[in-house]
């Protein structure tokens, strides 16, 4: 993957909390009345299986009838998390060619890529995530708080994609055995903002919070695998507000990276890796082959009606 050096970013919309961005705040995304099974039968969250624990446990609260405080908030919910101070993290990143050398300025092209890609897509129908937010150890959300072992998610409560940075190197890389660089993180915020995708066409509200390898849960998952592979697609044809194209070149094997980090992140291989078992009936984002599938799926097919996975008689 390399970046276009003459293009302009635009940092509006990813913004770093630094450590403990807001505090603990009022509960935790593994407490509450929006506990699901964890693959593995692992209810404490943290380690490697905290990685699956994403979007599903959010959208259950929010669309279940089981309120919209935020998931395992007691009482006041989480902080607005737009009113964190930001650390200025991404204040350097001007250029494409700034985030040819960093990481973190990779990870605004990819924001400023995905935003280009899904409004030309949606059109009037879209409007962005409201920010990335990237924190280390705990962060309080419209979600309630959470800390780096949740591994990246989205909140439709407050419309953020967080993200500790580590986790890629901590958790996918040593724990699950998944790769890491290149083209990874991409594929991980494609996928999440695949899910505030799937929040403004509302399949979000399908979600009712059964599980297993066909479950609601793990619909709206291969849906946003289904987008990241939609926008990876396209995503050397988005441009910046200048029309300058942000990616230069995606390679066959940055696909393949993502490919990889999707199965890495499969429930069966989290299970595998995590309990030497696999129970399917606890599944909530999908297999190692059903996530590549849905994934390709988006990338060979780009269209939303490929990726209705709702629609679908079996994902």
């Amino acid at each position: 993957m390399r970046f276009n050096p003459k293009a302009r970013l635009d940092t509006s919309r990813v913004g770093d909390a630094g450590r403990g961005g807001g505090g603990r705040g009022g509960g935790g995304f593994g407490g509450g009345g929006g506990r699901l099974p964890i693959p593995g039968g692992m209810a404490g969250g943290g380690g490697a299986v905290g990685i699956i624990v994403v979007v599903i446990f959010v959208a259950i609260q929010l669309f279940s009838g089981t309120g919209g405080g935020g998931l395992g908030a007691s009482g006041g919910g989480g902080l607005d998390a737009s009113r964190f101070s930001d650390t200025g993290r991404y204040s350097a990143c001007k250029t494409g060619a700034d985030a040819n050398g960093s990481a973190d300025c990779a990870r605004v092209a990819v924001e400023n890529s995905l935003r280009d890609f899904w409004a030309d897509e949606l059109g009037g129908d879209f409007s962005p995530a409201e920010k990335i937010v990237t924190f280390e150890g705990d962060i309080s959300t419209g979600c309630g708080g959470a800390n780096s072992s949740v591994g990246p998610f989205y909140c439709p409560s407050d419309r953020q994609i967080y993200l500790d940075s580590a986790f890629f190197a901590d958790v996918l890389d040593r724990q699950l055995g998944g790769p890491s660089g290149g083209f990874v993180e991409p594929y991980v915020l494609a996928h999440e903002y695949g899910h505030h995708i799937s929040n403004l066409i509302g399949t979000i509200g399908q979600v009712t919070g059964d599980t297993g390898p066909q479950s609601s849960g793990v619909r709206l998952e291969l849906q946003a695998d289904c987008f990241a592979g939609m926008w990876a697609r396209s995503a050397t044809q988005t441009q910046d507000a200048d029309g300058n194209v942000l990616l230069a070149e995606l390679t066959q094997q940055d696909i393949d990276l993502a490919l990889e980090a999707a199965a890495a992140v499969g429930d069966d291989r989290i299970q595998q890796k995590t309990t030497g078992q696999v129970q399917e009936e606890s599944w909530t984002h999908g297999s190692a082959e059903q996530r590549q599938n849905w994934f390709r799926t988006g990338y060979e097919q780009g269209s939303m009606q490929a990726c209705d996975t709702f629609g679908a008689s079996r994902v």
